[in-house]
């Protein structure tokens, strides 16, 4: 079926993560209580703010050589939920790899536009590679990586020059249909911000980028997934498209809770074999 012909229930259910997996409350309850868990035990460098905002904050995890890789993880939620602090738990297979790993806040909608969400990212990328040697992590060797929203996000910011690579996970990557959604209540999208902020329609960022989903996740995360893979590998650029069997855009993530989690090993080995360890 078309998109035009769907009506607004149905539009509005291609889009519906949590309505789409019965058990999304309990696998994102578990999640949170494992971050703070994890959190708790790595206190030294949390709410380091960036910005002058509420949510303008990064949490670092230092590796103990200060010069090993960094993966940095953004958040997602549809640009208008979720925090960093309870995604803290993917930092833990990193850490124990020998790497650092750092997540960032961002404003949410509706206090802020998806323009200014990227520009508040974009400005977090800044502030991390002119201060993070000062907290324990060198600003290179960095992979950018996120899911869900943050997974748009992390493909958006590729292009910023401390990321390496990246790793965008479910995210969506064409904003127009979004905007017929109940999604667009709060994000209140524009003709600009479709056009400037959709992967899809932008050029292809010549690094290389991991793209990853769910095999059951929603229709229009897979399709999109698919199509900017598609986009990128007919430019040349490198990075496989990764899809977990099994998957739905929840359990996606427990792929990159452990050491040997095909989501972290993805991420790993988006840096040569001679820069991947410290």
């Amino acid at each position: 079926m078309s998109w035009a012909s769907l009506s607004q229930a149905e539009r509005d259910a291609a889009y519906n993560n949590s309505a789409a997996v019965p058990s999304s409350a309990a696998l994102v309850r578990a999640r949170n209580e494992a971050s703070a868990g994890f959190r708790a035990e790595h206190a030294r460098q949390l709410d380091l703010p960036y910005a002058g905002k509420e949510r303008t904050m990064w949490d670092f995890y230092p590796a103990s050589v200060s010069a090993a890789p960094c993966f940095i993880f953004i958040h997602g939620g549809y640009w208008q939920m979720n925090r960093r602090e309870d995604f803290a738990i993917f930092a833990a297979p990193f850490l124990s790899a020998g790497w650092s790993a750092a997540l960032p806040g961002y404003s949410l909608a509706p206090e802020a536009s998806l323009s200014q969400i990227v520009a508040e990212l974009r400005t977090s990328l800044d502030w991390f590679a002119a201060n993070a040697r000062s907290h324990g992590i060198a600003a290179r060797r960095v992979i950018l990586s996120g899911w869900s929203a943050g997974g748009h996000l992390a493909a958006l910011l590729l292009d910023h020059p401390v990321v390496s690579a990246g790793l965008a996970i479910s995210g969506v990557y064409e904003l127009g249909p979004i905007r017929d959604t109940y999604l667009n209540a709060k994000l209140n999208l524009t003709d600009d911000e479709i056009a400037q902020l959709s992967p899809l329609r932008l050029p292809v960022i010549q690094k290389p980028l991991a793209i990853a989903y769910g095999e059951l996740e929603l229709a229009a995360l897979v399709n999109d997934s698919r199509a900017l893979h598609q986009k990128r590998a007919a430019a040349g650029a490198a990075g496989r498209l990764l899809p977990i069997e099994a998957a739905d855009h929840f359990t996606v993530l427990h792929e990159l809770q452990a050491p040997s989690g095909k989501l972290v090993q993805a991420a790993t080995e988006l840096l040569p074999a001679s820069e991947n360890s410290i």
